[in-house]
């Protein structure tokens, strides 16, 4: 069997084990992201994404979500991520800690570059994530090789296999191109019935899968030394576009929640939310019935006694039988309605708001206002409650969300030169293993506390010397305002090496010794002047012995 074939049974068994999966994610695009509610169905151009809906709450509760991600870990009006190393920050040298802030620059200018489409990828994946638990992002070059791209794909277009580790090293996805845009990419390589079909039928849509795998799976008789293959092949020709070897994962898949015994994850927002969510959705529909016909109630009308259409509208004038008579009863009249369960009905819908707001973490992210009659120390105490509760939420997605995006993205531009050649790296930097630190909202909260106690320490350390000089030894001044200023986030050109501070100390203390005995010789000399010069004239002086 040859390799073409082996792929598209392999997919093909991917993809039918995700069915029930598709159908549940089918449920929870239906009540919280109905713009991606097509995994199961086909929606054609213009149609109404809502209209299944009663109530926006469950959709406003993952729109707030998900623009929380980018707020919280992307935010544009700061640098957010810093290339470092394996071997420690505070080991390296001036020279490798400017090549590594240069290098974030360069790398930050080109995944907010207008044409890398990084902003709408991950905008897309944001709210992927916060619906579904997991987004799928395409990490690459573009197609002239001179800057990045990202594209966030559907999951229903996306399968993926874990590796005997745990980690992501097998990705299917489903495309489909039109004619022109296959012979763009592919060339000469695409299959002579797509050839054909370029003149007449430019805009026909071939199904095409895209298969990035570990190379050791060995698929096909080619040897790799890199890391992963990627094959393109024509479903419906089974034919073998593309198949070159490639160093990383293309594919960036986050995952949120994940559980024992499968590959894919969950939203733990929208599977605590989901039962609210049909509440909710029925409740509506219920008020609603009962606020209109508390407002527009059904009537009752007398059979032959009306002579016209009932016309109950601001106006209407409705004609009844003049013979009729009205002790009988009221010829039309409303039906009564009991709407005293309505205030109850408003009551529960309150409540179910409340709880998808908590289930999508709204009450964690959304830090309270002060009072005004707050003191400083309380205002301090709510910011710290607020770390203490969102961190937990948003510190474990830097490394399934993040860190993949930003490692391919170094990976890719290293290889392309777009930081220079090599060989000018600092000696210190090469064949070691790249980092990522991030900063965010909350890291600049827990990062700028140090500031505080370093002046908190620096009042004790005043108090404790008044009763002992020799307390002021303790604190390793130099050191801990090195880590406050990295903390504040001062930029390491701004401040000297170690070795440089212990040049520049050098130098003051050769400098001040230089000056004492300057000092010391002109203290020695108006020393002599002023013997000499009181001393009588021809006498001898005991202190020049002349």
């Amino acid at each position: 069997m040859d390799a073409v074939q082996i792929l598209l049974d392999q997919g093909g068994q991917l993809f039918n084990k995700r069915g029930s999966l598709l159908s549940y994610w089918q449920e929870v695009a239906d009540h919280f992201y109905p713009e991606r509610a097509d995994f199961t169905t086909v929606r054609n151009v213009g149609t109404d994404f809502a209209s299944n809906l009663s109530t926006s709450y469950p959709l406003l509760a993952r729109r707030d979500l998900g623009n929380s991600f980018g707020t919280m870990l992307r935010p544009t009006n700061k640098d957010w991520f810093h290339i470092r190393t394996s071997v420690g920050w505070d080991t390296l040298g001036a020279e490798a800690k400017r090549w590594l802030e240069r290098a974030t620059m360069i790398q930050k200018r080109a995944m907010y570059d207008r044409r890398s489409q990084f902003t709408r990828a991950t905008k897309e994946g944001d709210h992927d994530f916060a619906a579904f638990g997991q987004c799928a992002i395409q990490v690459s070059m573009n197609k002239d090789a001179d800057g990045m791209l990202y594209r966030c794909w559907h999951l229903r277009d996306v399968a993926w296999v874990e590796n005997a580790d745990g980690a992501i090293d097998t990705v299917y996805r489903k495309w489909k191109p039109t004619v022109r845009e296959l012979t763009t990419l592919f060339k000469d390589k695409v299959h002579e019935d797509v050839k054909k079909c370029l003149e007449k039928e430019p805009f026909k849509e071939f199904e095409v899968w895209h298969c990035i795998t570990a190379s050791e799976h060995g698929y096909s008789d080619k040897k790799y030394t890199t890391k992963y293959v990627s094959y393109y092949i024509d479903v419906a020709n089974k034919h073998m576009m593309e198949e070159v070897g490639i160093h990383n994962q293309e594919y960036v898949i986050p995952r949120w929640q994940t559980v024992s015994g499968s590959q894919y994850a969950y939203s733990p927002a929208t599977v605590a939310a989901l039962p609210d969510a049909r509440l909710i959705q029925a409740m509506t529909a219920v008020l609603l019935e009962a606020g209109e016909k508390g407002a527009n109630p059904p009537m009752i009308a007398v059979q032959e006694a009306v002579r016209s259409d009932i016309s109950i509208y601001a106006g209407g004038v409705t004609w009844v039988d003049a013979e009729y008579d009205e002790r009988l009863g009221e010829v039309l009249r409303p039906i009564t309605q009991d709407l005293r369960g309505l205030p109850t009905g408003l009551d529960l819908a309150r409540d179910v708001r409340a709880m998808i707001s908590e289930a999508f973490f709204l009450n964690k992210i959304s830090l309270p206002q002060p009072g005004n009659d707050m003191t400083a120390y309380e205002v301090g105490q709510r910011v710290q409650e607020y770390i203490r509760q969102a961190m937990p939420l948003f510190e474990p997605m830097e490394a399934e969300y993040n860190g993949p995006l930003c490692e391919n993205t170094f990976e890719t531009m290293m290889r392309a030169g777009a930081f220079g050649s090599p060989y000018d790296m600092p000696k210190e930097l090469r064949g070691v293993q790249y980092q990522f630190m991030f900063e965010s909202p909350l890291h600049d909260a827990t990062e700028r506390a140090k500031g505080q106690r370093f002046l908190e320490g620096k009042s004790m350390l005043a108090e404790a010397a008044a009763l002992d000089q020799s307390a002021i030894h303790l604190v390793d001044v130099k050191t801990a305002l090195r880590d406050v200023l990295e903390g504040i986030g001062i930029p390491a050109e701004w401040t000297r090496s170690e070795g440089e501070v212990q040049d520049i100390e050098a130098q003051v203390v050769e400098q001040q010794q230089t000056e004492q005995l300057l000092a010391n010789m002109q203290n020695g000399a108006n020393v002599a002047k002023t013997i000499r010069e009181a001393q009588p004239e021809g006498s001898v002086s005991p202190v020049l012995g002349a």
